[in-house]
Protein backbone atom coordinates (compact mmCIF):
# COMPACT_ATOMS: atom_id res chain seq x y z
CA UNK A 1 0.00 0.00 0.00
CA UNK A 2 0.84 3.39 -0.48
CA UNK A 3 1.31 5.38 2.98
CA UNK A 4 1.78 8.91 3.72
CA UNK A 5 4.72 10.11 6.00
CA UNK A 6 4.40 13.06 8.64
CA UNK A 7 1.57 13.98 10.79
CA UNK A 8 -1.42 12.77 10.23
CA UNK A 9 -4.71 14.75 11.06
CA UNK A 10 -5.26 15.62 14.98
CA UNK A 11 -7.63 12.96 16.23
CA UNK A 12 -10.34 13.76 18.90
CA UNK A 13 -9.41 13.88 22.18
CA UNK A 14 -11.79 13.35 25.14
CA UNK A 15 -10.63 15.86 27.85
CA UNK A 16 -12.23 15.20 31.42
CA UNK A 17 -14.62 17.79 32.54
CA UNK A 18 -13.62 20.61 35.52
CA UNK A 19 -14.35 18.63 38.66
CA UNK A 20 -15.23 22.23 40.32
CA UNK A 21 -17.12 22.42 43.80
CA UNK A 22 -21.23 22.52 43.81
CA UNK A 23 -23.99 24.57 45.67
CA UNK A 24 -23.87 21.66 48.11
CA UNK A 25 -20.25 20.98 47.78
CA UNK A 26 -19.59 23.33 51.01
CA UNK A 27 -17.37 21.48 53.48
CA UNK A 28 -18.24 19.80 57.01
CA UNK A 29 -21.05 20.89 59.13
CA UNK A 30 -20.00 24.09 61.85
CA UNK A 31 -21.01 24.99 64.67
CA UNK A 32 -21.58 28.96 66.45
CA UNK A 33 -18.35 29.69 68.35
CA UNK A 34 -19.23 30.24 72.40
CA UNK A 35 -21.89 28.89 74.45
CA UNK A 36 -23.05 24.93 75.18
CA UNK A 37 -22.73 22.32 72.79
CA UNK A 38 -26.09 21.96 71.30
CA UNK A 39 -28.14 19.15 71.58
CA UNK A 40 -30.04 16.96 68.86
CA UNK A 41 -31.56 18.98 66.16
CA UNK A 42 -34.40 17.29 64.25
CA UNK A 43 -34.05 18.12 60.95
CA UNK A 44 -37.62 19.96 60.45
CA UNK A 45 -36.49 22.55 63.43
CA UNK A 46 -33.19 23.46 61.27
CA UNK A 47 -33.31 23.02 57.51
CA UNK A 48 -29.80 24.39 56.71
CA UNK A 49 -28.50 21.87 59.08
CA UNK A 50 -29.81 19.38 56.55
CA UNK A 51 -27.62 20.77 53.23
CA UNK A 52 -23.92 20.17 54.49
CA UNK A 53 -25.66 16.35 55.36
CA UNK A 54 -26.98 16.37 51.58
CA UNK A 55 -24.18 17.65 50.64
CA UNK A 56 -21.83 15.06 51.66
CA UNK A 57 -23.67 13.10 49.96
CA UNK A 58 -23.59 14.71 46.43
CA UNK A 59 -20.25 15.10 46.73
CA UNK A 60 -19.16 11.76 47.45
CA UNK A 61 -21.72 10.62 44.46
CA UNK A 62 -19.42 13.05 42.30
CA UNK A 63 -16.66 12.02 43.37
CA UNK A 64 -17.80 8.19 42.67
CA UNK A 65 -18.66 9.54 39.46
CA UNK A 66 -15.06 11.64 38.70
CA UNK A 67 -13.47 8.75 39.56
CA UNK A 68 -15.61 6.26 37.16
CA UNK A 69 -15.22 8.70 34.30
CA UNK A 70 -11.34 8.76 35.25
CA UNK A 71 -10.93 4.84 35.02
CA UNK A 72 -13.34 4.90 31.97
CA UNK A 73 -11.09 6.99 30.15
CA UNK A 74 -7.99 5.28 31.45
CA UNK A 75 -8.46 1.99 30.25
CA UNK A 76 -10.48 3.48 26.89
CA UNK A 77 -7.23 4.48 26.07
CA UNK A 78 -4.90 1.71 26.08
CA UNK A 79 -3.49 0.29 23.76
CA UNK A 80 -4.84 -2.72 21.21
CA UNK A 81 -2.89 -4.60 18.77
CA UNK A 82 -4.77 -3.33 15.86
CA UNK A 83 -3.89 -1.22 12.74
CA UNK A 84 -6.21 1.77 11.74
CA UNK A 85 -6.46 3.09 7.74
CA UNK A 86 -8.09 6.46 6.87
CA UNK A 87 -7.96 8.05 3.50
CA UNK A 88 -4.55 9.98 2.73
CA UNK A 89 -3.87 12.99 0.27
CA UNK A 90 -4.03 12.35 -2.96
CA UNK A 91 -0.97 13.87 -5.57
CA UNK A 92 -1.12 14.40 -9.08
CA UNK A 93 1.96 12.99 -10.60
CA UNK A 94 1.49 15.89 -13.95
CA UNK A 95 1.81 18.49 -10.85
CA UNK A 96 4.39 19.42 -8.44
CA UNK A 97 5.09 18.85 -4.70
CA UNK A 98 7.17 21.16 -2.55
CA UNK A 99 8.00 23.19 -5.71
CA UNK A 100 9.36 20.33 -7.76
CA UNK A 101 7.79 18.19 -10.56
CA UNK A 102 6.54 15.20 -9.18
CA UNK A 103 7.95 13.69 -12.56
CA UNK A 104 10.88 15.03 -14.30
CA UNK A 105 12.19 14.15 -17.59
CA UNK A 106 16.00 14.89 -18.89
CA UNK A 107 17.50 13.58 -21.97
CA UNK A 108 14.14 12.99 -24.26
CA UNK A 109 11.52 15.59 -25.17
CA UNK A 110 8.11 15.93 -22.96
CA UNK A 111 5.22 17.92 -23.70
CA UNK A 112 3.16 20.12 -20.78
CA UNK A 113 0.05 18.00 -19.74
CA UNK A 114 -2.92 19.49 -17.77
CA UNK A 115 -5.58 17.32 -15.82
CA UNK A 116 -4.91 15.23 -12.80
CA UNK A 117 -3.57 12.16 -12.81
CA UNK A 118 -3.36 11.50 -8.79
CA UNK A 119 -2.05 8.75 -7.08
CA UNK A 120 -3.93 8.08 -3.92
CA UNK A 121 -2.28 7.46 -0.24
CA UNK A 122 -3.71 6.02 3.26
CA UNK A 123 -2.49 7.42 7.10
CA UNK A 124 -1.67 4.25 9.16
CA UNK A 125 -2.46 4.10 12.76
CA UNK A 126 -0.92 1.32 14.77
CA UNK A 127 1.68 -1.10 14.67
CA UNK A 128 5.23 0.61 14.12
CA UNK A 129 3.29 3.77 13.66
CA UNK A 130 2.43 4.28 17.47
CA UNK A 131 -0.43 2.60 19.15
CA UNK A 132 -3.95 2.74 19.27
CA UNK A 133 -6.23 2.70 22.01
CA UNK A 134 -9.32 1.14 22.73
CA UNK A 135 -11.22 4.11 22.24
CA UNK A 136 -9.42 5.05 18.91
CA UNK A 137 -10.05 1.71 17.69
CA UNK A 138 -13.88 1.54 18.50
CA UNK A 139 -14.42 4.87 16.41
CA UNK A 140 -12.60 4.02 13.90
CA UNK A 141 -15.10 0.72 13.69
CA UNK A 142 -18.12 2.95 13.70
CA UNK A 143 -16.24 5.32 10.76
CA UNK A 144 -17.07 4.07 7.20
CA UNK A 145 -14.15 5.82 5.38
CA UNK A 146 -12.03 3.82 8.06
CA UNK A 147 -10.63 0.45 8.34
CA UNK A 148 -9.72 -1.89 11.14
CA UNK A 149 -7.60 -5.17 11.25
CA UNK A 150 -5.22 -6.97 13.67
CA UNK A 151 -1.64 -5.38 13.96
CA UNK A 152 0.20 -8.83 12.30
CA UNK A 153 -2.36 -8.86 9.05
CA UNK A 154 -0.50 -5.58 8.37
CA UNK A 155 3.40 -5.57 10.00
CA UNK A 156 5.27 -8.84 11.07
CA UNK A 157 5.62 -9.08 14.58
CA UNK A 158 8.02 -7.26 16.50
CA UNK A 159 8.39 -4.58 13.09
CA UNK A 160 10.23 -1.39 14.11
CA UNK A 161 9.14 1.94 12.52
CA UNK A 162 12.43 2.23 11.11
CA UNK A 163 12.41 -1.29 9.70
CA UNK A 164 9.15 -0.49 8.33
CA UNK A 165 9.77 3.19 6.73
CA UNK A 166 12.95 1.53 5.36
CA UNK A 167 10.75 -1.39 3.48
CA UNK A 168 8.59 1.44 2.58
CA UNK A 169 10.89 3.46 0.81
CA UNK A 170 12.76 0.64 -0.80
CA UNK A 171 9.12 -0.28 -1.99
CA UNK A 172 8.68 2.88 -3.40
CA UNK A 173 12.26 3.50 -4.99
CA UNK A 174 11.51 -0.08 -6.77
CA UNK A 175 8.30 1.01 -7.97
CA UNK A 176 9.91 3.91 -9.72
CA UNK A 177 11.40 2.12 -11.53
CA UNK A 178 9.18 -0.07 -12.88
CA UNK A 179 7.04 2.31 -13.65
CA UNK A 180 9.47 3.98 -15.67
CA UNK A 181 10.19 0.06 -17.22
CA UNK A 182 6.17 -0.21 -17.90
CA UNK A 183 5.77 3.56 -19.83
CA UNK A 184 8.58 2.97 -22.05
CA UNK A 185 7.72 -0.36 -23.11
CA UNK A 186 4.24 1.16 -23.34
CA UNK A 187 5.58 3.43 -25.40
CA UNK A 188 8.07 0.82 -27.43
CA UNK A 189 10.78 2.82 -26.15
CA UNK A 190 13.80 0.27 -26.22
CA UNK A 191 15.70 -0.22 -22.42
CA UNK A 192 18.16 -1.84 -20.70
CA UNK A 193 16.92 -4.93 -18.48
CA UNK A 194 18.54 -7.68 -16.73
CA UNK A 195 17.82 -9.89 -13.74
CA UNK A 196 20.60 -9.93 -10.72
CA UNK A 197 20.16 -11.60 -7.73
CA UNK A 198 19.08 -9.91 -4.75
CA UNK A 199 19.66 -12.80 -2.08
CA UNK A 200 18.56 -16.44 -0.84
CA UNK A 201 16.08 -17.61 0.76
CA UNK A 202 16.63 -19.57 3.62
CA UNK A 203 17.64 -23.36 2.81
CA UNK A 204 18.03 -22.49 -0.87
CA UNK A 205 19.58 -24.86 -3.09
CA UNK A 206 21.27 -22.20 -4.76
CA UNK A 207 23.37 -21.27 -1.73
CA UNK A 208 27.06 -21.10 -2.17
CA UNK A 209 26.13 -21.32 -5.89
CA UNK A 210 24.83 -17.98 -5.98
CA UNK A 211 25.70 -14.37 -4.83
CA UNK A 212 24.07 -11.23 -4.37
CA UNK A 213 24.78 -8.68 -7.49
CA UNK A 214 25.10 -11.78 -9.92
CA UNK A 215 23.18 -11.20 -13.19
CA UNK A 216 21.41 -13.93 -15.09
CA UNK A 217 22.72 -14.47 -18.57
CA UNK A 218 21.22 -17.45 -19.07
CA UNK A 219 19.52 -20.51 -18.32
CA UNK A 220 19.64 -24.44 -20.23
CA UNK A 221 21.33 -21.92 -22.99
CA UNK A 222 18.23 -19.17 -23.45
CA UNK A 223 18.71 -16.09 -22.72
CA UNK A 224 17.16 -14.57 -19.39
CA UNK A 225 15.50 -11.69 -20.96
CA UNK A 226 12.32 -11.47 -18.42
CA UNK A 227 11.88 -13.29 -15.10
CA UNK A 228 9.59 -15.84 -16.89
CA UNK A 229 12.20 -17.54 -18.86
CA UNK A 230 13.76 -18.97 -15.79
CA UNK A 231 10.41 -19.79 -14.25
CA UNK A 232 9.40 -21.63 -17.72
CA UNK A 233 12.56 -23.68 -17.79
CA UNK A 234 12.07 -24.48 -14.55
CA UNK A 235 8.66 -25.51 -14.91
CA UNK A 236 9.76 -27.73 -18.03
CA UNK A 237 12.22 -28.93 -15.89
CA UNK A 238 10.29 -30.66 -13.77
CA UNK A 239 13.11 -30.87 -10.76
CA UNK A 240 15.73 -31.49 -13.55
CA UNK A 241 19.32 -29.64 -12.48
CA UNK A 242 19.41 -26.29 -14.36
CA UNK A 243 22.35 -24.55 -15.91
CA UNK A 244 22.95 -21.16 -15.39
CA UNK A 245 25.38 -19.02 -16.68
CA UNK A 246 25.83 -15.51 -14.03
CA UNK A 247 27.73 -12.53 -14.64
CA UNK A 248 30.04 -11.87 -11.25
CA UNK A 249 31.86 -8.43 -11.34
CA UNK A 250 32.13 -8.81 -15.17
CA UNK A 251 33.37 -12.34 -15.09
CA UNK A 252 31.45 -15.20 -16.52
CA UNK A 253 30.27 -18.13 -13.95
CA UNK A 254 28.55 -21.51 -14.79
CA UNK A 255 26.34 -23.35 -12.17
CA UNK A 256 24.44 -26.54 -12.19
CA UNK A 257 21.65 -26.38 -9.66
CA UNK A 258 19.22 -28.65 -8.89
CA UNK A 259 15.70 -26.85 -7.80
CA UNK A 260 14.02 -27.42 -5.24
CA UNK A 261 9.96 -27.63 -5.13
CA UNK A 262 8.29 -24.62 -2.91
CA UNK A 263 5.37 -26.90 -1.69
CA UNK A 264 2.98 -25.69 -4.11
CA UNK A 265 4.31 -27.88 -6.88
CA UNK A 266 6.26 -25.14 -8.24
CA UNK A 267 10.41 -25.67 -8.87
CA UNK A 268 12.42 -22.58 -7.63
CA UNK A 269 16.18 -21.93 -7.40
CA UNK A 270 15.93 -20.29 -4.11
CA UNK A 271 16.88 -16.75 -4.95
CA UNK A 272 15.02 -13.06 -4.38
CA UNK A 273 15.29 -11.09 -7.62
CA UNK A 274 15.40 -7.53 -8.56
CA UNK A 275 15.63 -6.06 -12.08
CA UNK A 276 18.48 -3.69 -13.20
CA UNK A 277 17.28 -1.44 -15.80
CA UNK A 278 19.40 0.97 -18.21
CA UNK A 279 16.97 3.93 -19.53
CA UNK A 280 17.98 5.62 -22.34
CA UNK A 281 17.21 8.88 -20.70
CA UNK A 282 16.50 10.00 -16.83
CA UNK A 283 13.29 10.27 -14.61
CA UNK A 284 13.21 11.33 -12.31
CA UNK A 285 10.34 11.08 -9.66
CA UNK A 286 10.34 13.50 -6.47
CA UNK A 287 7.60 12.45 -3.64
CA UNK A 288 9.53 11.82 -0.17
CA UNK A 289 6.99 11.77 1.92
CA UNK A 290 5.24 8.65 0.23
CA UNK A 291 6.42 5.42 0.60
CA UNK A 292 5.29 1.98 -0.34
CA UNK A 293 4.79 0.31 -3.69
CA UNK A 294 1.15 0.86 -5.06
CA UNK A 295 2.05 4.13 -6.74
CA UNK A 296 3.11 2.59 -9.47
CA UNK A 297 0.67 2.37 -12.49
CA UNK A 298 -0.12 6.30 -11.60
CA UNK A 299 3.73 6.85 -12.35
CA UNK A 300 3.79 5.22 -15.43
CA UNK A 301 0.40 7.06 -16.60
CA UNK A 302 2.23 10.20 -15.98
CA UNK A 303 5.28 9.32 -17.40
CA UNK A 304 3.18 8.64 -20.67
CA UNK A 305 1.49 11.69 -20.38
CA UNK A 306 4.83 13.40 -20.36
CA UNK A 307 6.50 11.39 -23.24
CA UNK A 308 3.59 12.04 -25.72
CA UNK A 309 1.67 15.30 -26.88
CA UNK A 310 -1.56 16.21 -26.08
CA UNK A 311 -3.35 15.71 -22.91
CA UNK A 312 -3.79 11.61 -21.81
CA UNK A 313 -6.48 12.86 -18.93
CA UNK A 314 -8.17 15.90 -21.74
CA UNK A 315 -8.40 17.91 -18.65
CA UNK A 316 -10.19 15.29 -16.71
CA UNK A 317 -9.43 14.46 -13.24
CA UNK A 318 -8.49 10.67 -12.46
CA UNK A 319 -7.30 8.66 -9.71
CA UNK A 320 -5.76 5.51 -8.97
CA UNK A 321 -3.34 2.99 -7.14
CA UNK A 322 -2.14 -0.07 -7.92
CA UNK A 323 1.38 -1.80 -7.87
CA UNK A 324 2.89 -1.79 -11.47
CA UNK A 325 5.55 -4.56 -12.97
CA UNK A 326 8.30 -3.72 -15.64
CA UNK A 327 6.10 -5.55 -17.94
CA UNK A 328 2.88 -3.42 -17.40
CA UNK A 329 1.02 -6.02 -14.82
CA UNK A 330 -1.18 -3.93 -12.15
CA UNK A 331 -1.22 -5.34 -9.32
CA UNK A 332 -3.67 -5.47 -5.63
CA UNK A 333 -2.56 -3.34 -3.30
CA UNK A 334 -3.99 -1.92 0.37
CA UNK A 335 -6.16 0.22 1.52
CA UNK A 336 -8.47 0.74 -1.80
CA UNK A 337 -11.14 1.61 -0.19
CA UNK A 338 -9.78 4.50 1.81
CA UNK A 339 -8.11 5.84 -1.29
CA UNK A 340 -11.13 5.30 -3.63
CA UNK A 341 -12.51 7.58 -0.71
CA UNK A 342 -9.79 10.27 -0.58
CA UNK A 343 -9.71 10.23 -4.31
CA UNK A 344 -13.37 11.53 -4.32
CA UNK A 345 -12.76 14.11 -1.84
CA UNK A 346 -9.83 15.55 -4.08
CA UNK A 347 -12.40 16.18 -6.86
CA UNK A 348 -11.82 12.79 -9.30
CA UNK A 349 -14.73 11.72 -11.01
CA UNK A 350 -12.70 8.28 -12.60
CA UNK A 351 -10.75 6.06 -10.39
CA UNK A 352 -8.33 2.99 -11.72
CA UNK A 353 -8.54 -0.22 -9.42
CA UNK A 354 -7.03 -2.80 -9.72
CA UNK A 355 -9.10 -6.30 -10.83
CA UNK A 356 -7.51 -7.99 -7.82
CA UNK A 357 -9.26 -5.82 -5.45
CA UNK A 358 -12.58 -5.82 -6.73
CA UNK A 359 -14.01 -7.39 -3.51
CA UNK A 360 -12.94 -4.14 -1.41
CA UNK A 361 -13.84 -2.33 -4.23
CA UNK A 362 -17.63 -3.29 -4.31
CA UNK A 363 -20.06 -1.56 -1.79
CA UNK A 364 -17.02 1.10 -0.62
CA UNK A 365 -17.15 3.51 -4.17
CA UNK A 366 -18.17 6.94 -2.96
CA UNK A 367 -21.18 8.93 -4.43
CA UNK A 368 -20.13 10.23 -8.02
CA UNK A 369 -16.82 8.13 -8.26
CA UNK A 370 -16.43 6.11 -11.43
CA UNK A 371 -14.34 2.81 -10.57
CA UNK A 372 -12.72 1.05 -13.31
CA UNK A 373 -11.08 -2.06 -12.70
CA UNK A 374 -7.60 -2.54 -14.91
CA UNK A 375 -5.55 -5.63 -14.81
CA UNK A 376 -2.64 -3.79 -17.00
CA UNK A 377 -1.38 -0.43 -18.21
CA UNK A 378 -2.64 -1.11 -21.70
CA UNK A 379 -6.31 -1.07 -19.90
CA UNK A 380 -5.61 1.71 -17.51
CA UNK A 381 -4.30 3.80 -20.76
CA UNK A 382 -7.11 3.03 -22.66
CA UNK A 383 -9.67 3.79 -20.43
CA UNK A 384 -8.44 7.28 -19.61
CA UNK A 385 -8.24 8.25 -23.34
CA UNK A 386 -11.64 7.15 -23.85
CA UNK A 387 -12.94 9.52 -20.62
CA UNK A 388 -10.69 12.22 -22.27
CA UNK A 389 -12.08 11.64 -25.52
CA UNK A 390 -15.40 13.00 -24.01
CA UNK A 391 -17.16 9.51 -25.24
CA UNK A 392 -20.04 7.23 -22.77
CA UNK A 393 -17.38 5.14 -20.55
CA UNK A 394 -20.46 3.41 -18.90
CA UNK A 395 -19.11 0.23 -20.76
CA UNK A 396 -15.73 0.21 -19.00
CA UNK A 397 -15.22 -2.80 -17.14
CA UNK A 398 -16.45 -2.56 -13.66
CA UNK A 399 -16.35 -4.29 -10.54
CA UNK A 400 -19.10 -6.60 -9.11
CA UNK A 401 -20.45 -8.52 -6.63
CA UNK A 402 -19.68 -12.67 -7.00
Amino acid sequence: MTTTRGDNPPEERITEPDAGTGPLDKGPDTWPVGGATPGPVEPYDNPASRRPRHGKKVSLMMVSGVASLGLGLAVGTLPVPYVVEKPGPTFNTLGEARGEPVIGVTGRETYPAAGNLDLTTVYVEGGPNGPVSILGAFAAWLDPSKSVYPEELIYPKGTTREQADEQSSVAMATSQENAVASALKELEIPFGQELQAAGLSNGSPSEGKIAPGDVFRSINGKAVTALSVIQDELAAGKGAPATVVLDREGEQVTETITPMDNGEGRYILGVMLKFKFTFPFDVKISLDTVGGPSAGMMFSLGIIDKLTPGDLTGGRHVAGTGEITPDGKVGPIGGVAQKMQGARAAGATLFLAPAANCDEVVGHIPDGLQVVKVANLAEARDAVELAASGQDTSGLAACTSN
